[in-house]
């Protein structure tokens, strides 16, 4: 019996050994040799996706959206779906030919030209890119001193790219490999193919069945005005600078940024924050599950989920439709300058540029700002090279970015400097001589503008006729009068050579004074003399001041020397409009002491200016309903051709709530520009927003 129960045994366990060879055979056949000796049985991938935020509009006061987004799609990898398809080199091929045959450009960040001769492009990619580069020839067991065409020769080797594609061609489908590679290699999201693909690209490249290729959902930057071009901004990408300060505050290296204008200048509140999305797919590319990844803590602990948040919102101080009256009637201005048939006396037919400003004066708050000539910033891309090639580069922002003289614009300047130090009163009369004659044995003998071009005198005047009119010669005795420091003081306190306190950089220009002209010159001609302050007092020399700070000098004439810091920042709102993020506050940067007597008396003569019967812009600024303060101005260039142009001025006189300045380069007269601050007085004052059409009036001296 014992026997009989170990044989029944024997037979028991053999049959089991059998059944398991029988099943073991079997595995071998599905995991081996079914599978050509891929042993892995990994079904699903999990990747991570970068999900962008939306970026915050840009308004105007109004509520008026300047610059917000549209929908878009991007084209994205996931690399693991790719990487172990059949084939993947064909259908990378694939692909890039498509792209070309399409013309569309997508993202590449291996650091070798595209053509022959093959060299490394590293200057071109942020320190982060860099190291990613090193990362991953260290992790591939490449040396780093490799030369650009024997690593090319290894990936193409590494990557089995075919014998017979050209190595242009070779070099694509290892750009797009070494893509893939990267996110194993740094732990990065998944790759960004192409960004704002049309609906047409879309369509013929998803007929390719790409495997791992997928469609997000993005937004792009969009403009919903063609004005305030120079202001509003560019977005573009980073470079190594830019990484180095972005990468602390989370933004992702391939993130767009504002480059310039507003974009920049806010971008820490129009920056949304990206989230991160957790993407499970099995090998075909299929989603098996998709959430969003949680924030842990230092400890580990989860304290949210990584979803997407939009950035804010911001609303400037600009007023779309002033802005537009200023740009349109200094368009109008420049255009009728330039015309000769229009403009049959010739002056200022050579006219290269011009900017404006606007600025509420008790608040410092900038509502226009142009420059000319300008673009579209909605087709600024398509049309890149034209405006490049474009005459008096229209990519320029006079407004800010140039330094001019500015003529006798700086009149009221000097009249305050001698008044408050007690060396002219209002009373006096100043003869008018023609030809400055104090220091003609030295070889200075200065000339009134309207005794060189007429051969006759103003007489006998006083202050308000001297702005009036603008003589030279008054302001030459002034000149002599006061002290370097006296002048340059006062031009300080009232914005001149000073920062405007704008969020966007900006030249700060000079004033006529010893420091500059150690500055600007060596030996003799360093040196500030009599003769030098005498020019500077009406506003020749050295003094070279921006459009802005011309503005704000306006405003703090206007305030009676209070000067508020230029802004173009309204507030900040949350990304859905409902709360409240941040709102400016208007700030007093410095204040001149101007007693009433200064005041009224510089004030009244910039009324006459445009109603006096001799104001310098009385024709150009005819038939407005409201008093205004001004100030006509034609500054000498050094250069050949016309003489450049300012206007400034303030409105209403009695209780002044805005100031504009108009800036021509060789626009031969600053009267002829008061054209354009007529228009915006008009649009800014008319209760219909009717705004009347600009006439060109014969120009007069100022």
């Amino acid at each position: 019996m014992e026997r009989i129960s170990r044989f029944r045994a024997l037979v028991l366990v053999g049959i089991v050994a059998l059944i398991l060879t029988l099943f073991s055979l079997r595995l071998f056949n599905l995991q081996i040799i079914a599978t050509d000796g891929n042993t892995d049985n990994t079904t699903t991938f999990t990747t991570l996706t970068r999900v962008k935020a939306a970026r915050g509009d840009i308004l105007d006061r109004n509520g008026n959206i300047l610059v917000g987004n549209r929908a878009s799609y991007d084209l994205v990898f996931n690399h693991y779906v790719i990487t172990s398809s059949d084939n993947t080199n064909q259908s990378i091929y694939n692909l890039i030919k498509k792209c070309e045959e399409l013309g569309v450009s997508y993202n590449d960040h291996f650091p070798i030209t595209a053509t022959r001769p093959f060299e490394y492009t590293l200057d071109d990619y942020s320190t982060a890119w860099r190291g990613y580069f090193q990362r991953f020839l260290s992790e591939r067991s490449i040396d780093s001193d490799i030369t650009a065409p024997l690593l090319l020769q290894k990936l193409r080797d590494r990557y089995s790219i075919p014998e017979e594609w050209t190595d242009e061609e070779a070099r694509a489908v290892i750009g797009l490999r070494y893509e893939f590679d990267l996110r194993g290699v740094a732990n990065l999201s998944n790759y960004v193919f192409i960004q704002d693909v049309s609906d047409e690209h879309l369509s013929a490249i998803k007929e390719l069945n790409t495997p791992g290729l997928m469609v997000e959902s993005s937004t792009v930057r969009e403009y919903h005005t063609r004005y305030a071009a120079h202001i509003l901004g560019t977005m573009g990408s980073m470079d190594a600078e830019d990484w180095a300060k972005y990468q602390k505050k989370g933004y992702a290296m391939d993130a767009v940024i504002g480059q310039s204008g507003f974009e920049a200048a806010f971008e820490d509140y129009l920056h949304g924050t990206d989230g991160t999305r957790v993407d499970v797919v099995d090998k075909n590319g299929t989603i098996i599950s998709q959430y969003y990844a949680n924030i842990r803590d230092k400890e580990g602990n989860i304290i949210g989920v990584d979803t997407p948040k939009a950035g804010n919102n911001v609303e400037t101080t600009l007023d779309l439709n002033v802005q537009i009256i200023a740009e349109d009637a200094l368009a109008d201005v420049i255009n009728y300058l330039q015309d000769p048939e229009q403009n049959t006396s010739g002056d200022g037919n050579d006219v290269e540029g011009a900017a404006v400003v606007v600025m509420e004066c008790k608040t410092g708050d900038v509502l226009a700002c142009a420059s000319y000539p300008t673009y579209n910033p909605i087709t600024y891309n398509e049309d890149y090279d034209e405006i490049l090639e474009a005459d008096f580069d229209p990519l320029f922002n006079r407004a800010f970015h140039a330094a001019y003289p500015p003529g006798s614009a700086y009149k009221p300047c000097t009249l305050i400097a001698a008044m408050t130090t007690g060396k002219y009163e209002p009373e006096e009369m100043i003869k008018d001589e023609g030809v400055f004659r104090t220091y003609e044995d030295q070889g200075f003998a200065p000339k009134c503008l309207v005794y060189s071009s007429y051969g006759i005198t103003h007489g006998e005047i006083d202050a308000q006729n001297a702005l009036e009119v603008s003589c030279n010669y008054f302001f030459y005795e002034l000149g002599d009068r006061i002290s370097n420091s006296a002048l340059d003081d006062t031009a300080k306190a009232l914005g001149l050579g000073e920062p405007t306190g704008i969020e966007l950089d900006e030249t700060l220009g000079y004033r006529a004074n010893e420091e500059t002209k150690a500055k600007l010159y060596t030996g003799i001609n360093a040196g500030f003399y009599t003769g030098n302050r005498i020019l500077a007092c009406i506003g020749q020399d050295e003094n070279r001041f921006t459009p802005m700070q011309l503005c704000v000098y306006a405003s703090t004439l206007a305030n009676k020397g209070v000067r508020m810091k230029a802004t173009f920042l309204s507030r900040v709102v949350s990304a859905d409009y409902t709360s409240l993020v941040y709102e400016n506050q208007p700030v007093m940067v410095s204040q001149l002491d101007i007693s009433n007597e200064v005041y009224e008396t510089y004030v009244e003569g910039m009324k006459a200016v445009v109603s006096g019967t001799q104001g310098t812009a009385r024709n150009s600024m005819a038939g407005l309903n409201i008093d205004v303060a001004a100030k006509t101005g034609t500054a000498q260039t050094g250069m050949l051709g016309s003489d450049h142009g300012s206007f400034i001025c303030f409105a209403p006189a009695e209780d002044p709530e805005i100031a504009i300045v108009v800036y021509g380069e060789k626009a031969a007269h600053g009267a002829t520009l008061g054209q354009v601050a007529k228009a915006i007085i008009e649009a800014y004052f008319a209760s219909d927003d009717v705004v009347g059409d600009v006439v060109y009036l014969e120009n007069t001296i100022g």
